[in-house]
């Protein structure tokens, strides 16, 4: 069994004892500051269960559960976070873009656990590194943090592939879904019923955002409003233009097939155009191998026989 050295140890138990002195004066009431809501919350609620200005905030399970046990410290390190990624607003309009129904605190949550996997991973990499080829413990400790780092922005890198993959699929959804809202209406249905048609008969990303389009409308919402917000729920722009199209061809009496299926048009024609251009780049791509490749077998086939005709009347 090999033995720890003594330079990572003292470094690791330098490191424990200046955390724990950080969270003691931290941790003092004296040292945190008070919120001006902290300030005002025995003015505005009879208990911790009620409130009387305002509904209380809602929080996840899994919140609830590491706030309890961490305490302080995961309120501290996702406050962090939303100086390093962004704030909850930007942060919640990409959750509803990627079609998440989890709140912020939970996508925090998750960046803080994949934050600490990473810097275990780094962690028995950093140990590897000191104790079997010498390393400094203080690149030890950087690669830890380096880690940690490389977790948490890797969890906000997913979400943004996640928004990208359903404006994808959403692109893909939209002319078929405008012919059929199309034909819905032709066949002499309201938009509000063309759209729950769609919404019960049809599955995919773009038939559940206009089954909570139809819910907004139900609640109380005019068929305008829901129909603008639809683009603001949604990563792609032709949604967006989609519902402003048909709202303004509500509100001035514009047959509404006809604009229904030039959308659809529209759309078949942006899917052909990003269809070009992703090709054109895919042809880029597949000179890669072409060149590094399949060129340089052609050379030496060409090359070697003359070579080695040379080296024989040598």
């Amino acid at each position: 069994m090999t033995a720890v050295h003594p330079a990572l140890l003292g470094a690791g138990l330098g490191l424990v004892l200046g955390a724990g002195l950080l969270l003691v004066v931290y941790g003092n009431p004296i040292m945190r500051p008070r919120r001006l809501a902290q300030r005002i919350d025995p003015y505005l609620r009879r208990d911790r269960e009620s409130a009387l200005l305002a509904p209380r905030e809602q929080r996840g399970r899994r919140w609830q559960v590491a706030r309890r046990l961490l305490g302080p410290m995961v309120s501290r390190v996702i406050g962090l976070l939303e100086r390093l990624t962004g704030g909850p607003e930007q942060l919640e309009r990409r959750l509803r873009l990627a079609g998440r129904s989890t709140t912020v605190d939970t996508f925090r949550l998750e960046q803080v656990v994949m934050g600490l996997g990473a810097m275990a991973v780094a962690g028995v990499l950093a140990v590897a590194a000191v104790t079997l080829r010498g390393a400094s413990p203080l690149l030890g400790l950087m690669i830890i943090l380096i880690g940690g780092i490389c977790g948490v922005l890797l969890r906000d890198y997913l979400l943004g592939i996640a928004v990208a993959r359903r404006g994808r699929r959403m692109a893909r959804e939209f002319p078929t879904v405008a012919d059929l809202l199309a034909l819905a209406v032709a066949a002499g249905e309201s938009p509000v019923a063309a759209m729950e048609r769609v919404a019960t008969t049809s599955r995919g990303a773009l038939p559940e955002e206009f089954a909570t389009t139809v819910a907004e409308i139900r609640a109380g919402s005019t068929v305008s409003e829901a129909l603008m917000s639809l683009g603001t729920r949604t990563p792609l722009d032709a949604l967006g233009r989609f519902g402003e199209g048909v709202a303004v061809a509500i509100e001035r009496g514009t047959p509404l097939a006809e604009v229904l299926r030039a959308q659809a048009q529209d759309a078949r024609e942006t899917a052909k155009r990003d269809l070009l251009e992703t090709a054109g780049r895919r042809e880029i791509y597949m000179l890669v191998p072409v060149v590094f490749f399949v060129l340089p077998l052609v050379i030496v086939f060409a090359i070697f026989p003359g070579l080695a005709v040379l080296e024989i009347s040598l």
